[in-house]
């Protein structure tokens, strides 16, 4: 048998652009209060848990060499993401050199589906070296704020 369990990650601003959306105002710089709730699928542990809600914190394993905990920080607590590609990356590069921004560069467009996607192939891999494949991510759901969201699920 298969649970479910889904953990709420919140509480950090982020700010990005896609720099191509032409016709729109989201090629502007733009933030949102974020919120990312993750879906955990597997089967139960001794304490009959998918996953321990408070298990990033208390984590052995690393997320790009980071608790995973502070690796969501890091990604997304007062950060600017941008696409690699962004024609302005130069000014970004030097906007984080002057300690105006906290830049992050995500390999590949960005936006709340990329966010999704980018967060569940951490997390999973993460997940299931942690739980030695008992669990594993289901899906991802990346909120731009409380009306607007983007699902992954593979």
């Amino acid at each position: 048998m298969t649970y479910q369990s889904t953990k709420l990650f919140d509480g950090f601003s982020t700010v990005f652009r896609q720099w191509a959306a032409e016709g729109t105002h989201c090629k502007y710089l733009h933030g949102y209060d974020v919120e990312i709730k993750i879906t955990f699928e597997g089967e139960l542990d001794h304490r009959n848990w998918v996953w321990d809600f408070g298990g990033m914190k208390r984590a052995k394993g690393n997320i790009d060499g980071m608790n995973p905990k502070a690796w969501f920080d890091y990604m997304f607590d007062h950060t600017t993401v941008i696409a690699p590609d962004d024609p302005e990356l130069e000014t970004f590069k030097d906007l984080d050199k002057k300690g105006v921004v906290q830049l992050r560069i995500l390999q590949g467009p960005v936006g709340a589906e990329k966010f999704a996607k980018f967060v569940y192939d951490k997390v999973n891999t993460f997940i299931q070296q942690e739980t030695e494949g008992r669990v594993r991510v289901a899906e991802v759901e990346f909120f731009e704020n409380k009306r607007n969201s983007a699902i992954y699920k593979p």
